[in-house]
């Protein structure tokens, strides 16, 4: 009940039509339970008596009754199907809002692939559950009851039948239910990694083709699919079960109404008046076959809405997932300057802390300074830098933006003032103007030229037949990764932030063009902290502090000249790449000399 009444809250602006759907279904049934009535007493007073007139007047009748009721099917229709689409599209944007606001963490406890089957296949199969269930859901019980009374009415002997096959119907229905639902369950779990599987392979798809895995990939995706083929049929085999149980129940009782009925008209001589007559077994046929319908289509129902349930309970995980990280309590909307202030700082991404990421962080870094981070694969240089925009919070500690804690700001306002350039470059489709103003939808065409020009990427946008209009396919694979990485940086440039971070953002640029965009920076933005997380030391030498970073911890802070003459850690890897690039030098100088 706590699922549906979660569901429903989505039904909003279709609040009209899902109440205009039973009436409608209402309506129906009505006329289709009075329509064989009609039929009995054309055939008893007019047909077997040979009333023309009679004949004449109840055929009109049956006529209008059944265009009523098609009219009546046609506006439920209309509305179910209006109603369910727009719960559907209701749902899809609420659960896509609350993604929305989820912090990493929560990111992290839902996967990619399961988040998007949630918002696809789990939200279909609640449309087509909540479109029976505010039609056929009210037709079948209220034809049922109906044609049941109407039965009852015309020979409550002969109606006993239905009284005692319901029970066998009800009885088997909710034994299949039960049966099929957890295997449902199943089903929805492996779809979710099914499509793991297959966003995987379509991201990577250029490593699967260079190391010629299609069919080790085939083979992953076959696995898979063959297991989602086996849960189904499981379920359908279940499932299987209703229909034989429908229809032995279905021919049984024709078979009594037939039998007992025939003997009823001999018996009664088929006197309208008095006895049981042909128009009245028509009728009651009739009766029994809309009940049993009923009882097939309330069978359906049932596969759907176990099906559904399933469907509906992800659905509900999604919106019911508190974000982690919420604005802060004080709701600080401003940001005073760039400091950050790294007081005794531990993280763990467990909540459990089972194991921390960062240990006895204590840092203090001025407004508009340039701060070089430096360590080794996993020593946590991300993690740190991304407790900044408060993208994590704290295990203990605290981290301080402009001398305020981060969990007292407006999330909105803090993140606003740091821009962030992540290790993994992102650039959606459309074109460079269009992913360029992510960093504000106002710039003006100046501006986008201004910062493209400071993170050295006028030059190529400027090759490109269209330039700044130039369509970027989804991921940004029709530019190289350099120039991918420029273009992030010019988008986060054109924040104007307090704070700007660059997490390893230049690894695939040449040195000259490192060295241009690092002086662009000193020069044009020097007001802007600028973390600078790199492999290289030509990246980071001319840092006002370099922070060197080893399991978690900061080892050492200083300057380049500091840490070259007292840390072991940045000795080595300043004397290591000293030694990777002078090797090819000293290979060319004696080509030369050869040559010479």
């Amino acid at each position: 009940m706590h699922t549906i009444g979660r569901i429903l809250k989505s039904v909003r602006e279709y609040k009209k039509d899902s109440i205009l759907t039973p009436v409608f279904v209402a309506g129906e049934v009505i006329m289709e339970v009075v329509i064989p009535l009609l039929m009995a007493r054309l055939i008893d007073y007019g047909i077997d008596v040979g009333d023309t007139g009679y004949i004449w007047k109840m055929g009109m009748l049956l006529i209008v009754s059944a265009v009523i009721s098609l009219l009546f099917g046609a506006l439920a229709g209309t509305c179910a199907s209006r109603a369910s689409a727009g719960v559907a599209k209701n749902l899809r944007k609420d659960m896509y809002r609350n993604v929305q606001r989820f912090s990493f963490s929560n990111i992290d406890k839902f996967s990619t692939s399961s988040i998007i089957t949630r918002l696809t296949t789990d939200v279909t199969n609640v449309q087509m559950a909540y479109q029976m269930a505010i039609r056929m859901a009210v037709r079948s019980p209220m034809m049922l009851l109906f044609s049941l009374f109407m039965a009852l009415s015309i020979s409550p002997r002969l109606s006993l039948v239905f009284l005692a096959v319901i029970p066998i119907l009800g009885g088997g229905l909710i034994f299949i239910a039960m049966k099929a639902h957890p295997v449902f369950e199943k089903v929805f779990r492996t779809y979710d990694q099914l499509n793991n599987v297959v966003q995987e392979n379509l991201r990577g798809i250029r490593v699967v083709k260079a190391y010629v895995r299609e069919d080790h990939e085939a083979e992953k995706f076959q696995g898979i699919s063959q297991m989602i083929y086996k849960y189904f049929v499981k379920a359908e085999r279940t499932l299987a079960f209703n229909s034989p149980l429908m229809q032995t129940c279905m021919y049984g009782v024709m078979l009594v109404i037939f039998w007992f009925g025939a003997r009823l008209i001999v018996a009664s001589g088929n006197d309208p008046v008095a006895g049981f007559t042909t128009g009245k077994l028509m009728s009651l046929i009739t009766y029994a076959m809309q009940i049993l319908m009923s009882l097939m289509m309330l069978s359906m129902i049932f596969v759907m809405m176990t099906m559904a349930q399933a469907s509906a309970e992800r659905i509900t995980e999604i919106l019911e997932e508190e974000p982690d990280i919420t604005d802060g309590a004080k709701k600080i909307a401003e940001v005073p300057d760039g400091s950050v202030d790294f007081e005794n700082v531990n993280f763990s991404y467990s909540k459990k802390k089972r194991k921390l990421c960062l240990m006895d962080v204590d840092l203090h870094i001025r407004s508009g300074e340039t701060v070089g981070i430096i360590g080794g694969t996993g020593t946590s240089k991300t993690t740190l830098v991304q407790l900044i925009p408060r993208l994590y919070d704290v295990a203990d500690g605290v981290v301080k933006v402009g001398g305020i804690d981060v969990r007292d700001y407006d999330l909105e306002a803090l993140r606003s003032q740091v821009a962030m350039v992540l290790q993994k470059n992102v650039l959606f489709s459309g074109t460079i103007k269009e992913n360029l103003r992510w960093g504000d939808p106002d710039a003006s065409d100046e501006e986008l030229v201004r910062v493209c020009k400071l993170a050295c990427a006028d030059e190529f946008i400027q090759g490109f037949p269209d330039g700044y209009d130039t369509y970027i396919e989804q991921g940004g694979t029709n530019v190289s990764g350099g120039q991918k990485q420029r273009l992030c940086i010019a988008r986060a440039l054109l924040k104007k932030p307090k704070i700007l971070i660059l997490d390893d953002s230049t690894s695939a640029v040449d040195t000259k063009t490192d060295s241009q965009i690092r002086k662009a920076f000193r020069e044009e933005i020097p007001d802007t902290t600028k973390f600078i997380i790199a492999q290289r030391i030509s990246s980071v030498e001319d840092a006002d502090k370099i922070i060197v970073m080893d399991e978690g911890r900061v080892q050492a802070v200083g300057t380049h000249e500091q840490l070259l003459a007292e840390n072991k850690i940045y000795q080595e890897v300043y004397h290591s790449q000293l030694k990777g690039t002078a090797e090819p030098e000293d290979m060319h100088s004696e080509e030369g000399g050869e040559t010479a």
